[in-house]
């Protein structure tokens, strides 16, 4: 099996074994914490051999910098079946997530297990940024 695409972005959707992306990142900037991130989405394309076919577990478990999980894992299996005589197969995975929230600036991983075994990681960056000026208040 090999991981071809894992990614945060905006959106994705997988249209008829299509995976389409839009807007991969993975810095997210911060006026002030906690920070929530209204709406995201993890896209996943793994590609498995002929000898692969049958059920498979992903998880997908978003974690701070000491490994601890900031939401609810993802936790599900998939059935890869073969049609034809084809040798290998890809499948699609797109998780939305809504309400992302981040308590401190810092680095954060999305993490990825196939069958128990860790994948990939994904890093995400929570940075500072500078908030709006207040007003200038009038002298007088």
């Amino acid at each position: 099996m090999d991981v071809e695409i894992f990614a945060l972005c905006d959106a994705a959707t997988d249209s008829a074994g299509k995976l389409n992306i839009l807007g991969a990142f993975d810095k997210i900037g911060a006026a002030q914490l906690p920070i929530v991130y209204p709406r995201s989405s993890v896209a996943l394309r793994v590609r498995f051999d002929r000898i692969e076919q049958g059920m498979h577990r992903i998880k997908i478990n978003v974690v701070n910098e000491d490994g601890q999980p900031i939401m609810p894992a993802f936790d599900n299996e998939i059935n890869v079946s073969f049609p034809g005589e084809v040798q290998s197969l890809c499948a699609n995975l797109v998780l939305q997530i809504n309400g992302l929230k981040f308590e401190k600036l810092g680095q954060y991983a999305i993490d990825l297990a196939i069958d128990g075994r860790h994948e990939k990681s994904l890093p995400v960056y929570v940075l500072k940024i500078a908030g709006p000026k207040p007003p200038e208040q009038p002298e007088g």
